[in-house]
């Protein structure tokens, strides 16, 4: 098939072609797409060409490339959400229609590092609670969660019994999360965290690091939430000024 009919550059063609396929079932989730020499000359393109859009093709998470061995048709994410609505990782995986679990790895007091004392301020923190879970979706591994929480705005004896620390935090000591402050990260291999959450060794993954504050400007919780990027996609509505 040739796609130089069309007046745009010739690598968005490219993408779209690929995307169509994908779309079609021409090429299927977690298949090796053809050889590069085959695909250029498929669609008619230089392999300059066809390099672009597959460069452009994995950084949007829909192919990986693996070196000496081919380009893979990445999974879709079973997860979508708005970064600019702010929803407890519970309520993202119920939403799917999926079951929501967590297994508990630790919980710990700890006192504060000095970074843990910047993120706080204005709030003087003494000790804080470290918690290090894993989200499920019936029953699968999906997220890495280490939350920190100032001690006594949540009951460190039953924190495991409930999946949601949104929910537990008002339940227990009346502070309800109203906004967080996120930085996304994305995170290439990591020994731990890739074995708990079952990666391939050339998957990426999300790292969102949230500071949650109440309506009051209060921060009552940071967390470091490593995110499958097969599993989850995040996306930002922006509007004109």
């Amino acid at each position: 098939m040739s796609i130089k009919t069309d007046a745009r550059h010739l690598y968005l063609q490219v993408i779209d072609e690929i995307k169509k396929d994908i779309k079609r079932g021409v090429y299927k989730e977690k298949e090796k797409l053809p050889s590069e020499f085959q695909l250029s000359k498929q669609l008619g393109v230089s392999r300059a060409t066809l390099r672009e859009a597959l460069r452009i093709l994995e950084e949007d998470n829909v192919v990986t490339r693996r070196h000496g061995v081919g380009t893979f048709v990445n999974a879709k994410p079973i997860f979508s959400s708005g970064i600019e609505q702010l929803n407890s990782v519970t309520f993202m995986i119920e939403q799917s229609g999926k079951t929501a679990g967590s297994q508990y790895l630790s919980t710990e007091i700890l006192g504060p590092t000095d970074e843990d004392s910047m993120r706080f301020s204005p709030v003087k923190v003494d000790q804080l609670a470290k918690i290090e879970r894993i989200r499920t979706a019936d029953g699968r591994p999906v997220v890495f969660c280490i939350d920190k929480v100032p001690e006594g705005l949540i009951p460190i004896e039953s924190v495991n019994k409930e999946d949601s620390l949104f929910k537990v935090m008002e339940e227990y000591s009346g502070k309800r999360i109203d906004y967080a402050v996120t930085y996304i990260e994305p995170i290439s291999y990591h020994d731990r965290i890739y074995d708990l959450l079952n990666c391939e060794p050339d998957q990426s993954l999300l790292l969102l690091k949230q500071m949650h504050y109440t309506v009051d400007d209060e921060p009552v919780l940071y967390s470091s939430n490593y995110f499958r990027s097969d599993t989850f996609s995040f996306h930002v509505l922006r509007k004109r000024g």
